[in-house]
């Protein structure tokens, strides 16, 4: 019997950057009437506030939801109507600096620089440096452009490892590229909602759509978690239904 379903955001729950949908909100809502549910993303918090808090009904479902931002290094948990933040794990302004100059170099060459850009290209969430390769603001139809085959990001990939052998470096979303400490991504974040919520890992089922080695949903697979890779939305909800369906019947 499972009692716990962890999605990953971008990718998987919603487009880059952009909202869940109406039927994605009334798939969770019901979801979250018979299970617990866990969203954890590279995305800092405002993005969970504004791609899926928005799009659910704030009623005592929440209870049963809990969102880990920036790859489960921040755990966010609902208590007496707010949202509390149970833990962070943030990086020392030395860290920081490291791990932006190595990004700017690996990013360099002009085969890897993108012609146009919108917003920050490279972000601070305090426990994660995220690499946007077209900015935090591309449009969508501009992401799914550049990288659909990760293939620009894991040249990358190869150059951080060399320069920042340190820290973990994973691919995610439609062009972004997430730098944590080691041992804290999905697999930490896997760890961290066995320990505060009780629930093993045998009863967990994470679904993303990077669920491949390199990919910065591949730990939570790597954790033990049974893991449905997905290609898009589209598809997670058809996941969520059958999940829905099983739970119904045996419940």
């Amino acid at each position: 019997m499972k009692k716990l379903i962890v999605f990953d955001l971008d990718g998987t729950l919603a487009p880059s950057k952009s909202p869940i949908d109406a039927e994605m909100g009334a798939l969770l809502n019901s979801l979250l009437a018979i299970v617990k549910v866990s969203v954890i993303s590279g995305g800092d918090w405002s993005q969970f506030e504004k791609q899926v808090l928005a799009n659910l009904t704030h009623d005592e479902r929440l209870k049963n939801l809990s969102l880990l931002p920036t790859c489960g290094t921040r755990f966010y948990k609902y208590d007496g109507g707010v949202w509390k933040i149970l833990y962070a794990e943030d990086f020392t302004a030395a860290e920081k600096t490291k791990i932006i100059d190595s990004l700017e170099q690996a990013t360099g060459p002009p085969n890897l620089k993108p012609g146009k850009t919108w917003g920050e290209i490279i972000q601070d969430r305090g426990s994660q440096i995220t690499y946007s390769g077209l900015g935090q603001q591309a449009p969508l139809s501009e992401k799914e452009k550049w990288d659909p085959d990760f293939a620009k990001r894991k040249k990358i990939k190869v150059q951080l490892d060399q320069l920042i052998p340190e820290f973990s470096v994973r691919l995610g979303g439609a062009t972004s590229i997430d730098v944590t400490q080691h041992g804290i991504d999905k697999a930490y974040g896997i760890r961290k909602l066995q320990d505060t919520l009780g629930i093993t890992i045998p009863e967990m089922i994470f679904v993303g759509d990077a669920v491949f080695p390199g990919g910065n949903d591949y730990p939570a697979k790597q954790a033990g978690v049974v893991s449905i890779r997905v290609k898009d939305p589209h598809e997670t909800k058809r996941v969520i239904e059958a999940i829905i369906a099983c739970l119904g019947e045996t419940s």
